[in-house]
């Protein structure tokens, strides 16, 4: 089981580095070749919104996006440090809950954003979780990883 993990400053050009990074990991992860754009993808969804809720807020805090191919699956966690309310209604951290934190400190424009790259990303990933709190929040995705599956080694 390897993990990785990419910290930097809250800033649009770094979104690209970490998308770099997280299919270049996947690759090594086994995930098919066919899937690593949707990975790419859903990588920068979530780092820009990471990124966008920590410079609308004005936050120094790091992005973080931890990368682990541990248990047949590929995960990513993009967190941030911006505090968060939870969704109303609904328990932190679930793909069918509305979105948590996407009304944090928002405007309306910043919300539908949110919740659109959200959206994108739930289409893309086989799992979402989605946490939002006073400790910031996270978005944790996965994969089916070949690595760990019998007869199916990465080339």
């Amino acid at each position: 089981m390897a993990i990785v993990e990419l910290r930097f400053t809250a800033l649009p050009e770094h979104v690209r580095t970490a998308r770099l990074v997280a299919a270049a990991v996947a690759r090594r992860a086994g995930v098919a070749e066919s899937v690593l754009d949707e990975v790419r993808l859903a990588v920068g969804e979530a780092c820009s919104r990471a990124v966008g809720l920590t410079r609308q807020v004005g936050a120094d805090e790091p992005v973080t996006v931890t990368l682990d191919d541990g248990e047949g699956r590929f995960s990513i966690e993009v967190r941030d440090a911006v505090p968060q309310p939870a969704a109303v209604g609904a328990g932190e951290g679930s793909a069918s809950s509305p979105f948590p934190g996407a009304a944090a400190n928002g405007a309306s424009l910043d919300v539908a954003e949110s919740e659109l790259g959200l959206a994108v990303i739930l289409g893309l990933v086989d799992e979402l979780d989605v946490r939002a709190g006073a400790e910031g929040g996270s978005i944790r995705m996965s994969w089916p990883s070949a690595k760990d599956k019998p007869g199916d080694e990465p080339v």
